[in-house]
């Protein structure tokens, strides 16, 4: 009877020692993640728990109180570490909050001995069940913390593993867009060479100066425009580019671009095509869309031999997701798979992805200076929050579109 009762006792002040035990977490100094718990949170799977405290307190005297691994009550206690750790709190306040659930029940415990006496047996026996159970139940609620932080852990460290491999097949990937740089350079350089002592030789016939002077002339304005994508691109690598949003009318800069670069596409017989609204008003930055623009399209009428371009722009598909596309489609050779080109890939990617590996894609035409010019679109890509599709097929033309973001959210605090 004395054990029964001392179980009632125990279930009717569920309640009680709940809030007992939140005052005395409220008062821990060093228990602060529960303070913005609200008691539902706070109290949950402890009642349950408790309930099976107060039934081992009224079992029979030759009753083994255990904890096994498998019950309910070691269920409640492995909920309750997950849930902790859910919350955020660390294992040395998960371990601290079952402390003080300790010290309440003790308390308690005693105190209903000395308002109830009972034979020193049941006293006995009722604090070694609550010993069991709390250590129980707390080795359980740590132990499951504990499984769910080595979780955590080994999810971060493939994590990091395969943050450090896109890391290394970057750094792959611009050491080789370096080195190519360098034998362009290395190239021009060796042709300019090679004219100017030409063009010092004093009996060199006339026709023959006239040649070289076009050789001096055509690979001095190609370094120009190498120096000037090296440059460029070092700026973007080193994150000294900056996007300045600003109102401007998107069909009135492209429309200029093509203007700017029809005299390249007529000097090689091909036509320079523009399609798309009258007027494009939108938000960004204009100046990066115009290099952008313009680095895809010399691209395309560099190595498109027969056809032309069609520069279009306007709204996507979509209409509501936010964007306007410039499209690129150029009736050139196309692309194919093949070894190299680590940067053609990034044309299928977007903002926030790791470049496809090398040797996924290359263009039938990609020489000298390419790579540069698509590493360059797409770092503005990125800066932009923009994203690049690639459509081609070899032999029928190239199709590039550019989804932009009509409108920028205010800048992130400083």
């Amino acid at each position: 009877m004395q054990r029964e009762a001392l179980g009632a006792h125990f279930r009717a002040r569920i309640p009680s020692l709940l809030e007992a035990w939140r005052q005395a977490i409220a008062v821990d100094p060093k228990l602060t993640t529960g303070d913005s718990l609200p008691k539902g949170q706070l109290f949950d799977h402890l009642p349950p728990w408790i309930e099976g405290l107060a039934a081992a307190f009224a079992a029979a005297p030759d009753a083994q109180p255990v904890l096994p691994s498998d019950s309910d009550l070691a269920g409640d206690a492995k909920a309750h570490g997950l849930q902790r750790w859910q919350q955020g709190y660390d294992l040395h306040e998960v371990t601290r909050e079952w402390g003080a659930l300790h010290l309440c029940l003790v308390d308690e415990l005693e105190r209903y001995f000395q308002s109830h006496p009972a034979a020193a047996e049941v006293q006995t026996g009722a604090r070694r069940t609550l010993a069991v159970f709390l250590s129980g139940a707390a080795s359980e609620s740590a132990a499951q913390y504990f499984r769910l932080e080595r979780l955590e852990a080994a999810g971060t460290v493939r994590d990091l593993e395969a943050a450090l491999e896109d890391i290394r097949a970057i750094e792959r990937s611009r050491a080789e867009l370096w080195q190519q740089a360098a034998h362009d350079l290395r190239g021009n350089l060796g042709v300019v060479s090679n004219v100017t002592h030409g063009l010092a030789l004093s009996d060199l016939p006339p026709e023959r100066r006239s040649t070289f002077v076009d050789l001096l002339r055509n690979n001095v304005g190609a370094l120009h425009r190498l120096l000037d994508d090296v440059t460029d691109l070092a700026r973007l690598h080193a994150g000294q580019e900056v996007r300045r949003v600003e109102p401007f009318d998107a069909a009135d800069v492209l429309r200029r671009l093509c203007d700017d670069l029809r005299p390249v596409a007529e000097g090689k017989g091909l036509y320079l095509k523009t399609e798309g609204l009258e007027a494009l008003p939108v938000e960004g930055d204009a100046v990066k869309i115009r290099r952008i623009g313009q680095n895809l399209l010399l691209n395309a009428l560099k190595y498109t031999d027969a056809g032309g371009v069609l520069v279009s722009w306007g709204h996507t598909a979509a209409r509501d997701d936010g964007r306007w596309v410039l499209t690129i489609a150029d009736t050139g050779p196309g692309f194919h798979s093949g070894p190299g080109a680590p940067l053609v890939s990034a044309l299928s990617t977007t903002p926030g992805e790791s470049p496809a590996p090398s040797g996924d894609s290359r263009p039938v035409h990609q020489s000298h200076g390419e790579g540069l010019g698509l590493a360059i679109v797409k770092r503005l890509c990125e800066l932009l929050d923009a994203t690049l599709k690639l459509d081609t097929d070899p032999g029928t033309g190239t199709t590039v579109r550019v989804f932009v973001p009509l409108r920028y959210g205010p800048p992130p605090p400083a």
